[in-house]
């Protein structure tokens, strides 16, 4: 796992030689994804300068050092990720005549390039990264990404170059200057919490789309001037959407047991591949059902106790540190728990602007990374369950769908009165008298939260692009005064068969890579950690779709193919629990400890400055959250985070800025 960036200049050849000097600042910026070595390399009559940050994970010799040339001195490569099956690709290629210096997978996958061509070598790999190739002979540069995108690679169109990086922060030294906040990125973070694939908080920076490739002629660099025109001349080597087709038109016809043998098979082999590493490893335990499976999988393979990690703090009802215990102490892992106060988790909130240099918003980055600072005191590779509530449908979203498609296909004159009762229910639970009642805990987050509501949503959404983002979206109309636009934008997915299915796969195509692997990357990458996400092998998300969904749905839960196969290493007692997730009282912080840092960020003067976001409807939001009318930390959270990046990030920063943040938070 490393940090690559680079520069191509359009310049004629030879007056304006890359900026070695900036490309050193760029791959300085990304120190964190790899303190184990930097690496440069250039051509400046081409104009094309490559750089590399390592961190080693495997062939922690000279030998993997970047940026790597192929064997025959062609390509030029800086490589971020991991290809797992890169000793079987090794031996077939031996077989065929090449030679190798290391053991490094780097080097396999130049030799695979050379063998087989770039597009063919990316097929044949089990793996996450993004990677930029340079063909000499063909003074072409090429961009890739893996294929649920568990990678980043950002390219940044500068007036005369192409700059591109693994983290925006690598672009702010050289271009922060031309760096301008695109409105509509603003509006996308406001309504889910984080900035969707195919838009960036910068207006100018492109970020290649999973499994996306990207090839660009330095002569030709000219003909892409903006980022319209690097979208359009990407494509996908590999397609989600034809997956899914492709399982629903041949799906699996087999018993209960032997689906749950093929899948338990599978996932021994997906881990087994990724416990390969020269350093140490571990994984992250929550004592949920995805990463249980993870670690009971890895158990089942080790000849010594799996290092394992889990944060616990308080209050107790968000704490699922008990949960993992039990199931570390069925396992026999060698456990590590990390029990801390509200305040400290507190105090990791000035670091996120950092750490997510585009704002993001989802507060179960908190523990995320903080379990992988406690991860990395021990190990330097970490398993993670990621990816098992898209692949087997474990999202209340997919039950609803499921349970509601019936209802939904009833007309909106049918639907409208029981939306209507429920809306008055979450207003009469939010009315004066019935905020002073004592209600027991799991009672009154219900009441008080926005599920009711986003339930009358579900019922009245007249299509499904509505369904989704009544299902999703924080907010309905965001604090920026725009409406988000929830349409795909893509082809008819009727051929999908069943509505939770068509909803998973948005989930897969949309929420996985824009949420949850960034998540994941940044929080581990800020800690020199690297993240391995078995349950999203390629294999598995297309077995996934060949499985009905009665398979993954039953009994009113979700993922029951996952808990069939989890039950056979580990008592159903210790994780047939109502799901809760990785989560963070932010709604009572807000009201509580949070509250004084937050109305300053919030302030109606500082927003009218700004120009981003309405002060009237963020502070109707505000005062709504304050007084306990609704529960608005979602929408606020993004808001926040915004202000905080604006902060850090996205204006020229001062050197105490971090200080006043933490020394607010702390005051409060």
């Amino acid at each position: 796992m490393c940090g690559i960036a680079g520069i191509l200049s359009q310049q004629p050849e030879g007056l304006a030689p890359p900026r070695l000097e900036a490309l050193t600042d760029m791959t300085d910026a990304l120190q964190h994804r790899g303190p184990d070595g930097a690496g440069l390399w250039t051509d400046r009559h081409a104009g094309i300068a490559l750089g590399h940050r390592r961190l080693a994970i495997v062939d922690l010799t000279e030998s993997g050092r970047q940026p790597m040339l192929s064997g025959s001195g062609r390509y030029v490569v800086t490589f971020n990720g991991e290809i797992y099956n890169f000793q079987a690709l090794r031996s077939e290629l031996a077989n065929c005549g090449h030679g190798f210096r290391g053991t490094s997978d780097t080097e396999v996958l130049l030799a695979a390039v050379e063998a087989w061509g770039l597009e063919r070598a990316l097929c044949r790999s089990r793996g996450m990264f993004a990677l930029v190739l340079w063909d000499r002979k063909t003074r072409t540069l090429h961009f890739a990404r893996d294929r649920m995108g568990k990678k980043p690679l950002y390219l940044l169109r500068a007036p005369t170059e192409l700059l591109f990086a693994s983290e925006l922060k690598a672009f702010h030294r050289l271009a922060g200057s031309s760096l301008t906040i695109d409105p509509e990125a603003v509006t996308a973070l406001l309504a889910r919490g984080w900035v969707p694939d195919d838009r960036c908080i910068w207006s100018n920076v492109f970020k290649l789309p999973p499994a996306g490739i990207l090839a660009v002629r330095a002569e030709a660099l000219r003909q892409l001037p903006d980022v319209a025109s690097l979208r359009a001349a990407s494509r996908r080597w590999w397609s989600l959407e034809a997956v899914a087709r492709a399982g629903r038109s041949d799906p699996i016809i087999a018993s209960d047991e032997e689906l749950v043998d093929e899948l338990d098979a599978l996932l021994r082999h997906a881990v087994g591949e990724r416990m390969v590493a020269d350093v140490p490893i571990g994984a992250f335990l929550s004592g949920g059902i995805d990463s249980s499976t993870v670690v009971a999988e890895m158990q089942a393979q080790s000849s010594r106790p799996v290092r394992t990690f889990t944060i616990g703090f308080s209050p107790s009802s968000y704490d699922e540190s008990e949960n993992a215990a039990a199931v570390a102490r069925h396992l026999g892992t060698d456990h590590t728990e990390l029990r801390l106060t509200a305040e400290a988790a507190r105090n990791v909130i000035p670091e996120l602007p950092h750490v997510w240099d585009e704002p993001f918003a989802d507060e179960s980055q908190i523990p995320t990374l903080l379990v992988a600072r406690l991860a990395r005191r021990d190990v330097t590779v970490a398993m993670t369950g990621d990816g098992g509530d898209e692949c087997f449908a474990g999202y209340s979203r997919h039950v609803l769908a499921a349970r509601l498609s019936p209802l939904l296909g009833a007309t909106l004159a049918v639907r409208r009165p029981l939306a209507a009762a429920l809306l008055r229910l979450a207003q009469a639970s939010r009315s004066e008298p019935a905020l002073r009642l004592p209600l027991p805990a799991g009672l009154e987050r219900t009441l008080r939260s926005d599920r009711i509501d986003r339930l009358a949503r579900l019922l009245l959404a007249p299509d499904e692009n509505a369904f989704y983002a009544a299902a999703t979206l924080a907010s309905e109309l965001c604090l920026d005064g725009r409406r988000m636009d929830s349409d795909r934008g893509q082809g008819d997915l009727g051929d999908l068969g069943d509505l939770a299915s068509r909803i998973v796969l948005r989930d897969m195509e949309e929420y996985l890579p824009g949420d949850i692997l960034v998540k994941l990357d940044r929080a581990s990458m800020a800690n020199s950690l690297e993240g391995r996400c078995p349950l999203l092998d390629h294999r598995v998300v297309e077995l996934s779709w060949r499985v009905p969904m009665s398979a993954k749905i039953r009994h009113g839960k979700g993922k029951w193919l996952l808990r069939q196969v989890l039950a056979r290493h580990v008592p159903r007692r210790l994780f047939e629990r109502p799901k809760q997730g990785f989560d963070v009282p932010i709604a009572a912080w807000l009201r509580g400890p949070l509250r004084e840092w937050a109305s300053d960020l919030l302030g109606a003067e500082r927003l009218r400055r700004q120009g981003l976001l309405d002060p009237v409807a963020v502070q109707a939001c505000w005062n709504d959250h304050l007084v306990g009318r609704s529960d608005r930390s979602r929408v606020l959270w993004a808001a926040l985070m915004l202000q905080a990046w604006i902060d850090a990030v996205a204006i020229p920063p001062r050197a105490d800025a971090l200080a006043d943040h933490r020394d607010a938070l702390q005051g409060a």
